[in-house]
């Protein structure tokens, strides 16, 4: 074993003041760990909406029925409770999951050599993401599941998943300028299938809002709208996404893009229709719990897919320069 460096008064007060200086000067994690963990916060992104989910489909909102304590004589649920508090409070567990995965996230990046600054403000940005939602969450409760601050509770969490996206792309990338790998009357219809992605997200969750899946088995207000009619028109915008993803598989191929963007877009396209079967599914069905917290992930994967085919309509080359030697290399570079 080696031995272990001694740690003095001064490094103690270095350490207090600023921890990720202090890591960062200690530690420089080889850039696959980085991108690992960008990685590890997107995942766990995913895995809150999937779990959130599921609070909701097993009538779970209000097992813990106050916030931040699960009751209010208990931080955490009790038998008396029953299976809702456990599921409730096993959700609100995984938030700190969630927090460790982006503190992961944060130091990696923050450690890396060069120090890139923009990779660890998208660190911090998903930080904030997940306080907010915290937050919005307790008031979620506190409200009694009301349908509209659920609704935001969930686009707040998509928005979470979309910052992920970007840093881990990120980690593959170098900070110089990007440069567009298509035209501007491509990346304008790309913006467009954005837009509208976005859009059929918040019609969904307008969907839920109104839907028979209250998350409680007290009575929760809904949104009061046809639950049909709504379904309808989510199901219209969907189709508009699956044609403008299809167009743009033929406009790529037209002015012979690069293979990265018609990748995505494929990738894109299929994703569509599993999750778009999987929507008339369980329409007919009588939108059966496991089918609708599939369609939940689904969702997540059509947001995740839709911004990678943004994020490649350009490049940023990764100079040699930018990429600091790893264990391995470094001996041989230096007897060359």
């Amino acid at each position: 074993m080696g031995r272990v460096p001694k740690v003095t008064r001064d490094d103690l007060v270095s350490a207090a003041r600023n921890p990720l200086a202090f890591i960062a000067d200690r530690w420089t994690p080889d850039p696959r760990t980085v991108r690992r963990a960008a990685l590890a916060a997107l995942v766990m992104a995913v895995v809150i909406v999937v779990t959130g989910g599921a609070v909701r489909l097993t009538g779970s909102g209000l097992g813990c029925p106050t916030w931040p304590k699960c009751t209010d004589d208990s931080l955490t649920a009790t038998r008396a409770m029953g299976v809702h508090g456990y599921i409730e409070f096993g959700n609100r567990l995984l938030t700190y999951v969630l927090c460790a995965a982006v503190g992961w996230a944060i130091v990696a990046a923050r450690s890396q050599k060069p120090y890139r600054r923009s990779l660890t403000q998208l660190g911090w940005a998903q930080f904030w993401v997940v306080m907010g939602n915290a937050v919005l969450g307790g008031i979620v409760v506190l409200v009694g599941l009301n349908p509209y601050t659920v609704a935001a509770h969930f686009m707040l969490s998509t928005a979470l998943i979309a910052v992920a996206v970007v840093m881990w792309h990120r980690t593959g990338e170098s900070d110089t300028a990007p440069r567009p790998l298509v035209g501007q009357a491509v990346r304008q219809l790309v913006w467009v299938l954005v837009g509208v992605t976005v859009l059929l997200i918040a019609v969904g969750t307008v969907v839920t809002g109104a839907g028979p899946h209250a998350g409680d088995s007290s009575k929760v207000e809904r949104i009061p709208l046809d639950w049909e009619n709504v379904t309808k028109l989510h199901a219209v915008l969907a189709w508009i996404v699956v044609t403008l993803t299809f167009a743009l598989w033929f406009v790529l191929k037209a002015v012979d893009a690069p293979a990265g963007p018609l990748r995505r877009t494929r990738d894109l396209f299929l994703i569509l229709l599993a999750q778009g079967l999987l929507g008339y599914v369980q329409y007919f069905t009588d939108l059966p719990e496991v089918l609708v917290g599939a369609h939940m992930f689904g969702s997540c994967l059509v947001w995740i897919a839709t911004l990678r085919v943004l994020l490649s309509l350009r490049e940023r080359p990764v100079d040699e320069v930018d990429v600091p030697a790893t264990a391995a290399e470094a001996p041989v570079a230096a007897r060359g």
